[in-house]
This record gives structure tokens, C-alpha cells and sequence, in this order.
């Protein structure tokens, strides 16, 4: 099955490559919550959705970000403040090679850094090699081909609380994007990363792995320390005028909040193969992935075990206010089967769930909805829900059964919070039930290489989230972000008792209270409350040079000795074209 699904992919690239003649093909933006919500802000700002662009649909194309900003510049009646106009110049610039030489209204870092020498004017006649835009250290651009190359870098020194020794990092990578003929996009990123991290960074990070990544393996003489690799790329193209194809390794994120209960970025890039079909208010996601089950028996001959997941997302504008999507998914393996992918699956337009009691299998399946509504130009509501499993006569009878399987997002943002120009505020709500997002079988749980694909947390949990965010001036910026999680979690000493908060263990090894699988609450097990207080200053040096100065406390408070917990980080970071980790968990 499993060479029949790789014959059909060849056939169909071949045929789709073979149609791709008709339109221009943009590369998309890495997630960065940074950024995202300078595109977001400018959205709110304008009150109305852009046609083409689903902000519930992560990464966001390049084109359609410039597109964005056309908008907002020819309407000309949105209230911006300077940092808006700077924000527009910065999209605008990273962006350059989809504004048809109108990059921005004022270069105001460019022109410093070209005082003082950095991009020296090339003689006459001659164009400059290197920094021809502040956006990229080499850059080509025609008709064959666009081509954007970059240096990455992220360095950091700190001091926690709970090492004798001081934390470091230092990673370096390079980052290609382009596209060919105007009709094939490409992206690639790599980056080699060792460093020491703080101690509850460590302490989440699966065996044999690092948050947000793949592989990873200890260093030093105590093993404090860690050595992994960053990697992510892909092709995109487009066989008809509505339909992007993609395909390759990243992230896909569907969802407007700082969490996403859907489909996150939080686990390590995987393997996937992307349908966005837009038709008017109407964007249709096809994603299939090949995922890494990593769960005890799944690593077997220095092979990672297979699972696999078939998700759908409908995002449809109701308005030009009110967006609503929904979701469907299937995380499957076929390791008892023949392996390899089920090709029941790879129908685009069929209910998942139809499929799954069609060839009699006991896959994962989620359902769910999200929304977000635009109001007055100053602020945005948001929520999701997924519904993992259910009994129809125990969903609305107050029961408890274990069986309501769910999750639950409200969230907010308000900009120019209260008149203050540039300040922007962000409240959210999490709620997941237990055993949400698991299985009884490793290799179809909600999980890749360790990892949740939704929130960190896993299950089993009430979260509180707060973030400011305050542009002070034109480089200097001021991010804060408070967490309350409450958590119920599984006993770390006597006989094994699964409360649901893990995700990874068997849903069948669930603890039975007098009620046997009724009464399953929320918090139930070990009770344990997170409190994570972060206070970051960002200062651009230049076009994505940013200096770092982070301070966080966390301390968590439990019945048990061995889940509480305190961290006190300080740490200075500089960084070029790589997104600040926020590891808010």
C-alpha cells in the first residue's frame, strides 16, 4: 500500500507540474508570533476582511500580505499611527518582490545604514551583489527566476536560577526562498543549533527530542546541554487560478489565537502534501502529513515508526467581518496492516469519518469549529472547539463521562488598547477535558515525534492567557506575557494512575473513581498550578536584526514535591531573519 501511495504521488506531481502555466507562485512566511500580529493588528485596523486571505490559515502567502497592505494604502481611510506606516514599510520590504518596486513610504533603517556605510551605491550601470534590499543579503530577481538568500543566526547568554552553569545557545543556518519561471515557489531553511537551555525547557522536551524540533541529543559532561538540527522546506505551485499546491516539511497552523486546539506549531516539522482551494469567500485546506509515531515499540531498527493524518478545514467569510471554518481529521497507522498510507483517505471532498466506519477501523477522529469576528476597528473575538469524541447520551446529562472528549478557546484582541496608539492587548482562554486528543494506540494519538499537535499542555487543563504588546518607538518594542495554567496531572510515585492530562498513555489505563467512567473531571489527579510571567524587550538593529533582553519567573505549585517547581531566566539574545522562541509552557 504503502508503494501505491508513493506511485500516486509521483503521477499526481507529474500531472499537476504539468498544468501549472497559468499563475504566479508565492512562497509563504514562517510563523513567527512577532510578525503575524503586525499583520493581524493591520487587519483589525481596517475592520474588514481582505478578499483571499483567511487569517485562520497559517502560513500566510507573501503575495497575499502585500495584497493586504495595497488595500489598506488605497483605501486610504484607515487611522494608522507612524508605527503603523513603519509596520507597512517593514511587510512591505520583506516582501519587496510582490510590490512592483513601490517597497515602502519611508526606508528610514535602510537610509541610516546606508549612512554609515553598509550598502554603498554600485557604480553606473552596475547592480549591487549584495544588500541590494535591506530584506535580503542576496537577491535576484526577473522573469526566470526570484531568489532571495539569507544568513540566520540566534545567539543567546542567560543565567537560570536552577543551573550552576549559564545558558547559551548559538545556532546559524541559511534561508532560500524564490520561485522559478514565475510558476514553481521553493523555501528552504536550515540550521545547525547547540546550546544549554533552561531547565524547564529541558524538563518538557520529549526523549530524544527538543521542543518545536525533531532529533535532538544531549551534550556535556552532566548532559545539560543540546545538539539538534533545524530544518524546513518545501515547492509550491499552481495548477489551476484557485488552487495552490504545496508540499514538502513545516508547519500548518489553523487558528487566529496565541494556542491553537486544532492544528499548532508546536511539534517538530513533518512531512505533508497541502490543497488550498480559494473560491471567493470560500478557502478549502487539504492536508495529508506522514508523521513520526515515536511512542515505545515505534522506535525499532533506528527506524521512527509511521502514522499519518488526513485533516480538512472549510474557512468561509460570512461577512466582511465574521469569518467561521470547520475542521475535520483522522490520525491513523496501518502497521498492523500492511503499512503505508490508507488511500481511503486521500479523498478531498469525503466526511473522514464515513471513511473510517466504512473499512471498520478505530481511528482518531477530531471534529471542529473556529471562528473570529472583526469589531469597530479596534478589536477582534476568537474562539475554537473540537470535539474529540462523544456519547450523545452523556454529552448534556452533566455526567461527566469520560467519553466527552473536547476542547475550548475564547480569546481577544484589542489594539490601541484604551487610546494608548501602539498598544496592543491579548486575553485567551484554553480548556481541554481529559484523555482529549489520545488513543489506545500510540500510533494514533494526537501526537508527532512526542509531541502534542495542539497545545503543549496536552489535556486535562484550564489555561488563562494575558499578552501585551507596546511599539515604543520605531525600534524598540515591549512584549509581556502572563500564563495561569491549572493542570490535573498523573501521580509520579505509587501504582500508575492515568488522570487523562497525558496524551502519549492508553485512554483504556484511565483511572476509575466510584463512578467507574463517569464523574471524570476536569483537574482530576495531581493538582498543579503554573504561573509563567515573561517581560521581553526587543530592539531592531536592523532589517530582522533584533536585540533580546528576556526576563521570566515560573513557579509551579502542587501537592507533590516532584511537580513543583520555580525558574528564574535572564537572558540577552541577537538574532537575524529566526523567530524568538516564546517556549511559553
Amino acid at each position: 500500500m504503502y508503494q501505491g501511495f508513493t506511485h500516486f504521488l509521483r503521477i499526481s506531481f507529474i500531472v499537476l507540474i504539468s498544468l501549472s502555466y497559468t499563475c504566479a507562485q508565492s512562497s509563504f512566511i514562517p510563523f513567527n508570533d512577532d510578525y503575524y500580529h503586525l499583520i493581524d493588528r493591520l487587519e483589525i485596523k481596517r475592520g474588514k476582511f481582505s478578499d483571499g486571505f483567511h487569517s485562520n490559515v497559517k502560513p500566510f502567502e507573501r503575495k497575499a500580505v502585500v495584497a493586504l497592505t495595497d488595500s489598506i494604502l488605497k483605501e486610504g481611510t484607515v487611522d494608522l499611527t507612524r508605527r503603523d506606516w513603519e509596520i507597512i514599510d517593514y511587510l512591505r520590504e520583506d516582501s519587496w518582490e510582490w510590490t512592483q518596486g513601490m517597497t515602502s513610504t519611508d526606508s528610514a533603517q535602510y537610509n541610516k545604514l546606508a549612512r554609515l556605510g553598509w550598502f554603498k551605491s554600485p557604480p553606473a550601470g552596475k547592480k549591487r551583489k549584495f544588500f541590494d534590499h535591506p530584506a535580503d543579503l542576496y537577491s535576484v530577481h526577473n522573469k526566470d527566476l526570484d531568489l532571495h538568500f539569507n544568513f540566520t543566526t540566534n545567539n543567546f547568554i542567560g543565567k537560570d536560577d536552577n543551573y550552576n552553569s549559564r545558558l547559551w545557545l548559538t545556532g546559524r543556518g541559511i534561508e532560500i526562498r524564490g520561485m522559478i519561471n514565475e510558476k514553481l515557489g521553493f523555501y528552504t531553511f536550515v540550521s545547525d543549533n547547540q546550546g544549554r537551555f533552561p531547565r524547564y525547557v529541558r524538563n518538557f522536551s520529549p526523549e530524544y527530542s527538543f521542543p518545536g524540533e525533531g532529533l535532538a541529543k544531549l551534550t556535556g559532561k552532566d548532559t545539560s546541554g543540546v545538539d539538534f538540527l533545524s530544518a524546513r522546506g518545501y515547492i509550491t505551485f499552481k495548477p489551476l487560478k484557485s488552487i495552490n499546491v504545496k508540499f514538502g516539511h513545516d508547519y500548518n497552523v489553523f487558528g487566529s489565537g496565541y494556542r491553537s486546539l486544532i492544528l499548532s506549531d508546536n511539534s517538530s516539522p513533518y512531512l505533508f502534501l497541502r490543497l488550498d482551494t480559494q473560491l471567493g469567500r470560500f478557502r478549502y485546506t487539504n492536508l495529508w502529513t506522514s508523521m513520526i509515531n515515536s511512542e515505545g515499540s515505534a522506535w525499532r531498527e533506528n527506524l521512527r515508526g509511521k502514522k499519518f493524518a488526513a485533516i480538512h478545514h472549510l474557512s468561509i467569510n460570512l461577512s466582511d467581518r465574521f469569518n467561521f471554518g470547520i475542521f475535520e481529521a483522522e490520525v491513523f497507522n496501518r502497521d498492523t496492516v500492511g503499512g503505508g498510507y490508507d488511500l481511503n483517505y486521500l479523498n478531498p471532498i469525503i466526511f473522514y469519518r464515513y471513511v473510517e466506519s466504512y473499512i471498520g477501523s478505530q481511528d482518531n477522529a477530531l471534529l471542529g469549529f473556529d471562528f473570529r469576528w472583526l469589531i469597530g476597528k479596534k478589536a477582534s473575538v476568537y474562539g475554537q472547539f473540537v470535539l474529540d469524541e462523544f456519547l450523545t447520551k452523556y454529552l448534556f446529562n452533566g455526567s461527566k463521562s469520560w467519553t466527552n472528549k473536547y476542547s475550548l478557546q475564547l480569546g481577544g484582541k484589542y489594539v490601541d488598547a484604551f487610546g494608548i496608539p501602539n498598544l496592543d492587548l491579548q486575553a485567551e482562554y484554553n480548556m481541554v477535558r481529559p484523555y482529549t486528543y489520545s488513543h489506545k494506540d500510540g500510533g494514533r494519538n494526537y501526537m508527532h515525534y512526542g509531541q502534542a499537535l495542539a497545545h503543549p499542555l496536552g489535556a486535562n487543563f484550564r489555561e488563562y492567557i494575558g499578552i501585551l504588546r507596546y511599539k515604543a518607538t520605531p525600534r524598540l518594542s515591549v512584549y509581556g506575557t502572563v500564563m495561569l495554567a491549572h493542570q490535573g496531572k498523573d501521580p509520579t510515585s505509587g501504582p500508575y494512575m492515568n488522570f487523562g492530562g497525558n496524551i502519549a498513555e492508553n485512554y483504556d489505563a484511565r483511572n476509575l473513581n466510584r463512578e467507574g467512567d463517569l464523574n471524570q473531571k476536569t483537574l482530576q489527579g495531581i493538582k498543579a498550578s503554573t504561573l509563567f510571567t515573561d517581560l521581553r524587550l526587543s530592539y531592531s538593529l536592523a532589517h530582522n536584526l533584533f536585540l533580546d533582553g528576556r526576563y521570566l519567573i515560573r513557579k509551579i505549585t502542587s501537592v507533590d514535591p516532584k511537580v513543583a517547581a520555580d525558574a528564574n531566566v535572564f537572558s540577552i539574545a541577537i538574532r537575524y531573519n529566526m523567530a524568538y522562541r516564546q517556549q511559553t509552557f
